[in-house]
Order: structure tokens, then C-alpha cells, then sequence
């Protein structure tokens, strides 16, 4: 690629994606290789307009925020990713800060386990990437701003996130969920304690969540690892499934799974879930921006 501007590097890298790989059904109707315009726009959290500025040159200053949506919906490598940054005329992020890219062996493995609600998560609990029973349980977090698809903001903030998720019960007792999260941000902020927006998240929570507040100065280490949970989803009712939490040392991810014992109720509604969107066929989705 002689081109190293934004704008060159954008569409170069656009057009090498494969549109499956961003989870998009292949089709006979594309005209060219690579990812459409309003397909990047859409799993950046951008306009496709600004996405065309950007590859026109006529946007010249991206921010940091707008540079790590489109690595991470273009799957850039951490290098790829640092050289998008430098095009910008921004500083790259740091490696001692929170990762957020989503390697292709663990997107196949999402996609390939399409009967279950999964979702893969960053250490500070920012949702990357799910597939469609996630949306069927959860909702569609593809229309949240990529900020919002943050789990902690979403049981403590005051922004979309928080009235997009659905009211989740633990049977570990009240609160139990709310305070294994603020702990494991706690255990996020010692292994990254130079991660500037992991330490905004936090602050912003402390300041606006008087709750947040209370568990953050008294949270150990609890590690999560799994609930029985129960969803009310607003079609089928309460939905009660066995929810594990499997870490990823290596790129320090988590994949949120659940499951359902053969015979229960939760198994049938899955069944049903899962029926629904296979008449649908909607592909995997991936997220955005940090």
C-alpha cells in the first residue's frame, strides 16, 4: 500500500476485510470485494457519511475514540491498528492498556456456537462482540453508541446503556452480579492502572452512581465465573438459564455464556429464540469502539 494516509488506509483495509468475518451473510449482489461503506459505518457506531469523509480526506482530524471503532470493525492488528492511529497524527494507544481486539480464532468460535446467547467482553467489561441469541436475550446493542455497550455503565450509569438492558436477576442473592462486576473493574484498574478511559469509566461511575460508589470501597476480588440468572424478556416472559463467565488469559477477554439443562423451560426458550432468528437469518455481529 503506497498510500499510507487515513484515508488510503481506510478503504485499503475495507476492501481486504471479508464481509463474513465482519458478520455479514455473503451475497450475490456485491459488486467488489471487501466491506460496504455502510457496513463499517454501522459496526463503528459512525455516520456513513463521516465514514466517506474520512476516505475522501475530508475529515481531518478523527479522535481517538472514532480511530479504535474503525480498527476494531476493520479487525486490525495491534500494529495495524497503531498505524492507523499515527495516520490521524494521534499517538498510538499503549499496550499496558485495556485490549480490545477480538482474535479471528475467537470469532469463529462465537459464530460456530450460533444455538447459544454468547457475548465476548474487555477486561473493563465492554461488550466486542456477540452473535444473534445474544441480541434475541439481551437486545440489539449494534444501536447503542459504542460507549454504551459497557456492562458496568449499564448497571450503573445514566446513559442508553443503561435502559437498553433488560432486568437480569442473580441467584446469588440481590446485588450479587453488580458487585462481581465493580470488583472484577477493581482487578481491572490493578493490571491497567495507566488505562486513562478505564480510569475515566470508573471515575464517572463514582461520581454519578452513589451505589457504584458504595461497592467500589468495598469490593474484594471476587472473580466471575458463572450464575443462574434470570432475564425478563419482554416476549417470552422470565427467561432462567445457567450464565458462565470463561476467561482468555492471553488477550484478557471474557466470553459470557448461557446455557440451558435438556427439558427445562430455559432450554425450550432457547429453542424458541433460536428458531426466531434462523427465520430471520441475521449474521454475527461485532462491536466497535473504545
Amino acid at each position: 500500500m503506497s498510500d499510507l494516509s487515513f484515508g488510503a488506509l481506510l478503504r485499503g483495509w475495507r476492501d481486504r476485510l471479508d464481509p463474513a468475518d465482519a458478520g455479514y451473510a455473503p451475497s450475490a449482489r456485491r459488486r467488489a470485494p471487501g466491506l460496504r461503506r455502510e457496513e463499517l459505518a454501522e459496526l463503528a457506531g459512525l455516520s456513513v457519511e463521516y465514514v466517506l469523509r474520512l476516505e475522501q480526506g475530508r475529515a481531518t482530524h478523527p479522535s481517538a475514540q472514532v480511530v479504535s471503532a474503525i480498527a476494531r470493525a476493520l479487525r486490525l492488528t495491534p500494529a495495524e491498528r497503531d498505524q492507523l492511529f499515527r495516520a490521524a497524527g494521534l499517538l498510538a494507544p499503549r499496550d499496558h492498556t485495556v485490549g480490545t481486539h477480538v482474535p479471528p480464532s475467537i470469532r469463529r468460535l462465537v459464530a460456530r456456537l450460533g444455538a447459544l446467547p454468547i457475548g465476548v467482553f474487555a477486561a473493563d467489561w465492554s461488550l466486542l462482540w456477540w452473535n444473534d441469541m445474544w441480541t434475541a436475550l439481551h437486545g440489539d446493542p449494534s444501536g447503542l453508541p459504542p460507549a454504551e455497550r459497557n456492562l458496568a455503565r449499564a448497571l450503573f450509569g445514566t446513559g442508553e446503556g443503561r435502559w437498553h438492558l433488560y432486568p437480569v436477576s442473580s441467584a446469588a442473592g440481590p446485588y450479587a452480579f453488580e458487585t462481581a462486576i465493580v470488583a472484577d473493574l477493581r482487578e481491572a484498574v490493578a493490571r491497567y492502572p495507566a488505562d486513562p478511559e478505564l480510569a475515566a469509566l470508573v471515575d464517572g461511575l463514582r461520581k454519578s452512581s452513589p451505589f457504584f460508589g458504595e461497592l467500589w470501597a468495598v469490593a474484594g476480588m471476587e472473580q466471575l465465573t458463572g450464575d443462574l440468572k434470570t432475564i425478563s424478556h419482554p416476549e417470552l416472559g422470565d427467561v432462567t438459564l445457567d450464565c458462565d463467565v470463561l476467561t482468555l488469559p492471553g488477550v484478557d477477554l471474557r466470553i459470557v455464556t448461557y446455557t440451558a439443562a435438556p427439558g427445562t423451560r430455559g432450554a425450550d426458550q432457547l429453542d424458541l429464540m433460536h428458531a426466531s432468528r434462523l427465520s430471520e437469518a441475521r449474521p454475527v455481529r461485532g462491536a466497535r469502539a473504545s
